[in-house]
């Protein structure tokens, strides 16, 4: 089967808190541009959860939605508040039945996945999984920069999940491990905000000829920086370009993907559609030699460098994502209708 596209509806973050759209509005434009696959955070998407809960109300509508677009449940991106209590962890038990809860929440929506967060720890997910496999859900967790395939904390999962021998345990990298380049839109909101353009310059250069975020940080410094410009600096701490050939080692486990971008570039063909400074071409060859062949589902996160200066259009940035990668995927490129 073929990589399919999907969408997570923490995309629309910025116009379904406004009030822009409602859930129909975000299933029915994703239907529009064929990314049929539909992931959510729950508190995001479904009101009461999960300290209150959700009506069978709101699952019956949110299951009507997707069958009306012909859409696909995809994931529900769960939270675990391990220190919800002042002054120590919750207690192991506790996580783990956490983590029961919302398996069972993404149960009732239908999900095969539900994604952890990376800082969860491997005892809770194994000891919750097979709650999961009774359920016929995977837990996978989302393997987002600073961590990579490589960091001892996702080699600790590996080990585990392969130790307990169950099919329910993966994992769901985020293509923002792979930044290759410094993105544009952040450069330009630090120089909003004051960063010289040297040091953005000079950062911008450093992110490309992979000089140590150490050495950056203390170079910026005796620059002169201080505030935003060392901020600036201070990203390349927790993002880097790995290597997408990585994955492969894991593509049995891999079972979902987040489609992170933070600028997609404009163009009037597909194949110019461009997210600058992630390496889309080559991480959907990667993905095509592993044989994955589940959901790719955009994740915009552009929205927080640009409010400042302009209004976050949300839909037309999923747009032009899944343009791209429908032209990498060797599909008609999708367009919104005239109602969108």
């Amino acid at each position: 089967m073929p990589i399919k596209r999907g969408v997570s509806l923490y995309s629309f973050q910025n116009e379904t808190f406004q009030g822009k759209m409602t859930l129909e509005d975000c299933i029915r434009t994703c239907a529009e541009m064929g990314a049929n696959g539909i992931e959510v955070i729950g508190e995001q998407t479904f009101w009461g959860w999960p300290e209150v809960g959700v009506e069978d109300a709101a699952i019956e509508n949110w299951h009507q939605l997707i069958a009306k677009y012909d859409c696909v449940p995809v994931a529900h991106d769960f939270m675990l508040d391990y220190k919800r209590y002042k002054g120590r962890e919750m207690p192991f038990e506790e996580q783990v039945a956490s983590v029961k809860k919302d398996i069972d929440f993404g149960a009732r929506l239908g999900m095969k996945f539900i994604r952890a967060l990376v800082s969860i720890a491997p005892e809770v997910l194994v000891a919750a999984a097979p709650h999961a496999e009774e359920k016929g859900i995977k837990i996978l967790i989302e393997v987002h920069a600073p961590l990579h395939f490589d960091h001892p904390w996702i080699i600790r999962h590996a080990e585990a999940f392969e130790k307990s021998g169950s099919d329910a345990l993966g994992f769901l990298p985020d293509m923002g491990m792979f930044l290759h380049a410094f993105p544009p839109v952040w450069k330009e909101k630090f120089l909003r905000i004051g960063v010289p353009k040297a040091i953005a310059d000079y950062v911008e250069k450093a992110y490309a000829d992979r000089v140590l975020s150490e050495y950056v940080i203390l170079n910026v410094q005796q620059m002169g920086g201080t505030g935003p410009a060392i901020a600036m600096a201070e990203t390349m701490r927790h993002n880097a370009a790995f290597e997408p050939k990585r994955m492969l080692d894991y593509m049995p486990r891999i079972h979902n993907i987040h489609g992170k971008f933070y600028e997609m570039t404009a163009g009037q063909k597909a194949d110019e559609f461009v997210e600058p400074s992630i390496p889309y071409d080559a991480i959907i060859k990667v993905l095509q030699q592993g044989g994955y062949d589940g959901y790719i589902c955009s994740e915009y996160e552009g929205n927080r460098w640009i409010e400042d200066a302009m209004e976050p259009d949300s839909v037309e940035q999923v747009r032009r994502q899944q343009v791209m990668l429908a032209n990498l995927l060797g599909e008609p490129a999708p367009q919104l209708s005239a109602a969108a």
